[in-house]
Parts: structure tokens; sequence; C-alpha cells
């Protein structure tokens, strides 16, 4: 059988899996039923809105794209640029041998030999893998954001922390994993300017579609450390690169049909609040006491002395951060945890403390439980989003309600607390609101969208629903896959397509072969014929010389 019949046979072969598989891998939104949840149709929408102006299409007036720990690695995890490339064979030129013997100087190439077969040539291989595997990552991640950024179209897009993956580097790895950040993994986003983030900023929802390839990026412990790890350089450098670690944005509906509300006089039209909060700095002790203070004064001024009151429930306040808030072990995969520096800072955490987590959910989201506070301690309506945990968690936190007897439940207060001191509890999410306790607010864990979880990307769709007077949401996820199965795809595209090119270029050079070989044979034939002709023409003209002979006897 020919070269290029075979190469073809392997070609048809492999045809087919390669184009279903790339078409799944690049349309993977479609064919998982990916899309940004819609509004039952039940609800009494509010989108006239700029972005999609046409209310009968029942799209969300506010649809983020949110992705958790990307974690972008770099040189610390190849080897030493400043090491030899092959110390072994660097080793034997620089030996003297000219006091060695004979044996000596065999023993030591042999030596130097068997450490460049077992040990540079594996060390130079495992460098060449690991750099292909980071420019693979890259584009992985990539592909993540834009397929779905494409697909699902977003009004926002959010990053919620760990953009990259150690606060350890220096300076000038730290730039180049931001330029990766910027020019591979989100290509087409944009850092959010300073003047959109200096404070007390407000738009109409939708009215800037430059929203839609801004990143919302927050800060993570890989990238500025934790409380005792944060200096002022980590902070000026990320806030360089990705943007404010503190900073907050409202978007409001344009007047429409809530304007006849008389809540819409005395508090402004339906709002949605969306504040960026650096949780690596609120547990202390802090290695800065100073840029602590910035993170509280941002809390304390911004997010709750401008926060519209707890009455209006008409706004909405959806935190973006980057630790999750306290919990019990066994809620989600990650278990209560901080540790400490020997010198006494905050080394690690799993959860902000649970005094934090009650700061957060009293102080941001004006939630008591107490029938003295406003709206008898339901607190503002609002949402959390988190990052941190890989393995994703989706958790409802709330005061539970306490059995006093015949008269029914009642909340539990301040002094009834749980053993680690905090009246707060968390428990899964579920889907009946009905049956999730009074006052809570929904947490959600983001899962990582790093490969070794499934490169995972959440949807949350928010809208105004006319019929409540208040702001609903609908979460769903779309994972990806392993990163294996994006190798796989591309590695077999890319054989797929030399094979192509190498059934064309040997099937020309079997034909130039074919034609030549007939050329060469056409040519033995002429000259057979030639040699044939000429014989009997050699033959006749000997027989009439015979004659001739006879005839003159």
């Amino acid at each position: 059988m020919r070269l290029s019949k075979t190469i073809l046979n392997v070609f048809t072969l492999l045809l087919f899996p390669a184009v279903v598989t790339t078409l799944v891998l690049y349309f993977y939104p479609f064919f998982l039923g990916c899309s940004f949840p819609l509004p039952a149709a039940e609800h009494d929408l509010n989108l006239n809105t700029p972005d999609n102006g046409v209310a009968s299409s029942r799209i969300a007036p506010f649809r983020l794209l949110v992705f958790g720990d990307p974690q972008l690695e770099g040189d610390t995890s190849l080897p030493d640029p400043s090491n030899l490339t092959f110390p072994s064979l660097q080793t034997l030129w620089t030996t003297d041998t000219a006091s060695l013997n004979f044996t000596t100087i065999l023993e030591t190439i042999q030596s130097a030999v068997t450490d460049f077969c077992r040990r540079d040539i594996p060390l130079l291989l495992s460098s060449y893998r690991k750099q292909l595997d980071l420019l693979g990552n890259d584009y992985y991640l990539a592909h993540i954001y834009r397929t779905l950024h494409w697909w699902s179209s977003p009004t926002h897009v959010a990053v919620l922390g760990d953009l990259l993956g150690s606060q350890w580097i220096s300076d000038a790895e730290f730039a180049r994993r931001a330029h990766r950040y910027w020019t591979r993994v989100y290509a087409n986003g944009k850092r959010i300017d300073n003047e959109i983030t200096e404070g007390g900023r407000t738009e109409v929802l939708g009215a800037d579609p430059a929203w839609a390839t801004r990143i919302i990026n927050v800060a993570g412990n890989h990238d500025i450390g934790y409380a005792g790890d944060i200096t002022p350089m980590r902070m000026l450098r990320f806030e360089d690169a990705f943007g404010r670690t503190d900073w907050d944005v409202r978007f409001q509906l344009p007047n429409t049909s809530a304007a006849s509300s008389p809540l819409n006089e005395l508090y402004g039209p339906p709002e949605l609040r969306l504040v960026v909060l650096n949780s690596m700095n609120i547990d202390g002790p802090a290695q800065d006491d100073e840029l602590q203070g910035i993170t509280y004064e941002f809390i304390n001024s911004r997010v709750i002395g401008e926060a519209r009151p707890v009455e209006d429930t008409r706004s909405v306040t959806i935190l973006l951060t980057h630790v999750p808030l306290h919990k019990k072990s066994g809620v989600c995969v990650d278990g209560p945890l901080i540790k400490y520096w020997p010198h006494g800072t905050v080394q690690e955490q799993n959860h902000l403390s649970s005094g934090a987590s009650r700061g957060i959910l009293k102080g941001i989201f004006g939630m008591s439980g107490s029938a003295d506070a406003p709206m008898n301690g339901r607190g503002r309506n609002g949402l959390i989003l988190t990052g941190h945990d890989h393995e994703g968690c989706d958790v409802w936190h709330h005061i539970p309600p306490v059995d006093i007897g015949t008269s029914g439940t009642e909340y539990e207060g301040e002094e009834e607390k749980h053993d680690d001191g905090n009246p707060w509890d968390a428990a899964r999410f579920t889907a009946s609101d009905d049956s999730l306790p009074r006052p809570g607010i929904r947490e959600i864990t983001v899962r990582s969208m790093m490969g070794a979880y499934g490169g995972n990307t959440g949807l949350l769709s928010g809208w105004f629903d006319n019929a409540t007077q208040t702001w609903q949401f609908e979460y769903a996820t779309c994972p990806i896959g392993v990163q294996h199965y994006w190798w796989a795809v591309h590695v077999l595209d890319v054989v797929v397509a030399l094979l192509g090119v190498a059934w064309v270029v040997i099937r020309l050079l079997e034909r130039e072969t074919d034609t030549t070989v007939i050329n060469v044979l056409l040519r033995k034939e002429d000259n057979k014929s030639a040699v044939a002709i000429e014989g009997k023409n050699s033959g006749v003209a000997s027989y009439g010389s015979v004659r001739k002979r006879k005839a003159a006897r």
C-alpha cells in the first residue's frame, strides 16, 4: 500500500472525531445549555433599560459573568534561569585534568555523562514542558472567558481574587504575569479607570456598554497577601495593574413604571449597588495598621455611611470579595481556619472570623434580627459573591429561629450565641425561598476557573420585579471540563492538520515519481522498438545481399 493511501486512511479516521470535539469545545455553552437565567414569566419586570430595550425579550438587565481564582503561575515554577543549562558538562569543562591520571579522567567523564543523561536532560525537558504548560493554561483560561463572553453577552464581568499564583513574587515577575493576564487570558478586557472607582458614581444601568468589557478585579491572598503579608508595595503594584481594592458604584433603573411609586420620590429610582471589598485586610492583627485602617474607613464611611436606608427595599447591595464569611465545619469544603505568624499577624485563613462576618452582616447589610431595628432586623436586600474556596459553595447566612414553646418561634438575640460567640448560622442554600430562615442573605462562593476544578464560570442574572418592588437574582454555573480535554482537542486538531498537509505533499511527490517512472518506461519501450526496427531492417539488408551474391554465381 502506498504511503499516501495509509496517511489518507488515518486522516479520514481522525477527521470526524476532530471536527466533533472541536465543535463541542468551541460551542460548549450551547451543548451544556449555559446561559444567564431568565426571569420567571410570573415576574412583572422592569426591563426598559438601554442595553436591551425590548421588554418582551425578558432578558435580565443585569448580567454578571463571574470567575473565581484563575491563579496565573510563572517563573517561580520554572528552573532558575541563572543556573547552568548543563551543569554536568560545564563542570567537566572546568575540571583541571592535567593533574589527574588516566583512570581518574575516565571516571570523571563517565560521571559527567551519567549526570548529563540522568539529571540535566530530564530537567531541561521538564523546563520546556512547564513553559508549554503555562502557555497552554493561559489560553485555556482565555478560551473560557472568550467563549462565555461571546456566548452569554454579559453586562458586567468580575474576577473574585487570586488573579495570580503568589504574593511572594518579585516586581518583575508580577509585571510579567499581569501582562499575560491582560494580553492572553482577558485579552479583550480593560482595567477599570480610577475615575470610575473614586466613589460616589451613579449610572443608569445599561447606559454605558463599556462595562461589558471592563474587568472588576477583586484582591485575593495570592495577589497582595493576607493581613500579615500586605505591604504598601504589594498594594501599589496590584492597584496599578488591576485597579483599586476598595470601591463601589451604583446603577439605577431609568424612570419607568416604577417612577409612580411613592418610594421613588422618597429614595430615588430602584438601585443596584456593587461593592468591591478587600477582605484580606479585615481580620487582624495586620502587618500595616494604616492600610487596614483604609479598608475600615471605606466600610464605615462609604459602604455603610452612604448606603440607602434599610427601609428602602427597592435597593440591593452586591458584595464582591475574596474570603468567604464564617461558617461551621461541614457546610462547605473549607472549614473555619485562621493561622498566625509567630509575631502574631494573620498568616492564613479559610474564612473571615465570626466577628468580622457578623460585622459585615450587621453593618453593610443592616441585619440583626432585633424587632426594634429598622425592618424588624431583616436588613437590606443583597447578595455576597466570594472566591478562595476552590471547590465552591452556596450558603444561606441567617439567624436561626429558636423554639419558645407554645407561643411559636422567635429569632435569637445577641445574648443567645452559639459556641463560637456568633448568633449567625449558615446552611446550604436551597432553591425554595420559603424554606429559608429569616433574616438571611445568600453567599455564593464561586468555584475556581482553574482546570483542576473544571474551568467553572458563574452567571448571575438580576432584575427588578415591579410587583414586589424588589430585586430578584438567579445564579447558574457553566464548567468547560478539565484542561486535559482542551489539550487533547487541540493536539488532535494539529495531528489531523499535519496529516492533511503530509498527504497533499506525499501525493504530489508520488505523482511526480509516477510521471518520472512512466517517462522512463516509455523511453525504454521506445528504445526497444527502435532497436527491434533497426534489427529488422538490418536483417532485410543482409538477406538481400545474400540473394545478390547467389545470383552473381
